[in-house]
């Protein structure tokens, strides 16, 4: 073993851990501010609750849900907790199989689980009980998201797809978590239904503005830096080559993400809107997560200029088909995870129709899954302790009637 590369690669994917741990601050700071002031200490609250649980249920049962080592393809399960690795001399074996230690691997891994339920804590936002968010987030993310992990990067059937041919792609993710976390969103604010006052009697919708458009800026600027790990940390190694192109593939998608859903935006809508912008830096940094590690830096840019454009339309259909997202989850996760799945299949070096055929099918297996069972998981929910809170509550907010505190005790701001 070549232990200086050994250290090397363990240490670059520590960092890649902190990184996207990073980036759980820069989703709070999004999420609370583009809602109203009177739901911050519940948004909060539901962000540290998803990293602290969900590290727990990974550990309890989803790491060996999502890498159950040999299994029929579809469901394994490797058993409860994580057991140290032990060569046959009883010593412990710290290259693991993929050049790093086993702990960092689950940790790696782990920051990644909690993510899918933090895509939906922004759609349901400033409406959906604490405790039934909180009953969904340990079944989705200590079931649902592992489940559909293993498929492709347990080495279940989307990563055999056309037996020694190219097979289902996904990088870092586009849809294995970005996706996961949008269907369910998809779901839940169609369960949910609109906040009071989005849409007024004609069916038009309503702006409800964020209370700290600042902080919601600083929350993209953090997420992109934590793509670095997000994307950077897939590498799965140290090395030079791989870990160079995929940031730079990584930030150009990011950049044209962003230009290209300013300029639309700016054209439809005839005004500078920043929150457009940003969500089109997000889309771009989705778009490219299934494909990083396969584009040339021009096809990372015409990926994520389609994005960008995708996040206007996105946004617009949302509202068209009534449903209420505050922080533009959906078409930021869900639509632009699908374009950026798609993408492999008509960009880059594996480009072809056997490969878009091969990304339309795991896009399709993904939704198939993920919408049944957060319906069945957000119904059961609905009909049992209830998962809307009442209008009295929403309207006066949430951080007065779940929390008893408010975020900012000695500053007012409008309220509704």
């Amino acid at each position: 073993m070549d232990v200086g590369l050994f250290t090397a690669n363990n240490v670059w994917m520590m960092i890649c851990t902190a990184l996207v741990f990073f980036m759980h601050l820069g989703f709070s700071l999004l999420e609370i501010g583009l809602t109203r002031q009177k739901n911050t200490i519940n948004i909060l609250f539901k962000n540290v609750f998803i990293i602290c649980m969900g590290l727990l249920i990974y550990y309890i049962g989803g790491f060996n849900l999502m890498y159950p080592g040999d299994f029929n393809g579809y469901l394994g399960f490797a058993g409860f907790g994580i057991e140290a690795p032990i060569l046959p001399d009883g010593s412990l074996d710290l290259t693991y199989s993929e050049g790093y230690t086993y702990w960092t691997d689950f940790l790696f891994q782990g920051m990644f689980a909690a993510t899918a339920a933090t895509i939906v804590s922004g759609a349901v936002a400033e409406r959906i009980k604490l405790g039934g968010f909180m009953i969904f987030t340990i079944i989705y993310v200590g079931l649902v998201y592992p489940i559909v992990g293993s498929w492709q990067w347990g080495g279940g059937f989307l990563s055999t797809l056309g037996g020694d041919d190219a097979g289902f792609h996904d990088f870092a993710g586009s849809t294995l978590v970005h996706s996961v976390g949008g269907w369910a969103a998809l779901i839940a604010i169609f369960i949910l239904g609109p906040r009071i006052g989005k849409f007024g009697e004609d069916g038009k919708p309503n702006a409800i503005p964020g209370h700290n458009i600042p902080l919601a800026a600083a929350g993209v600027l953090i997420l992109w830096l934590g793509w670095f790990g997000f994307n950077g940390g897939s590498v799965l190694s140290a090395d030079p080559a791989g870990t160079s192109i995929v940031l730079v593939t990584t930030c150009l998608a990011a950049a044209a993400g962003g230009m290209g859903s300013f300029i639309f935006s700016t054209i439809l809508y005839k005004n500078y809107d920043l929150t457009m912008m940003l969500n089109g830096i997000l889309g771009g940094l989705v778009g490219i997560t299934a494909g990083a590690d396969l584009m040339s830096p021009f096809e990372s840019i015409i990926i994520g200029l389609i994005a960008g454009v995708i996040i206007v339309l996105g946004v617009a259909l949302v509202d068209k088909l009534k449903l209420d997202d505050p922080v533009g989850a959906v078409a930021v996760h869900l639509i632009c995870g699908i374009w950026g799945t798609l993408a492999v299949g008509i960009f880059g070096v594996k480009a072809g129709v056997s490969q878009f055929l091969y990304q339309l099918t795991g896009v399709a297996a993904t939704g198939v899954f993920c919408c049944l069972t957060a319906f069945i998981i957000l119904i059961i929910i609905k009909k049992t302790s209830g998962i809307r809170v009442s209008k009295e509550e929403e309207l006066e907010g949430l951080d007065l009637h779940e929390h008893g505190m408010d975020a900012y005790a000695d500053f007012r701001m409008n309220q509704h």
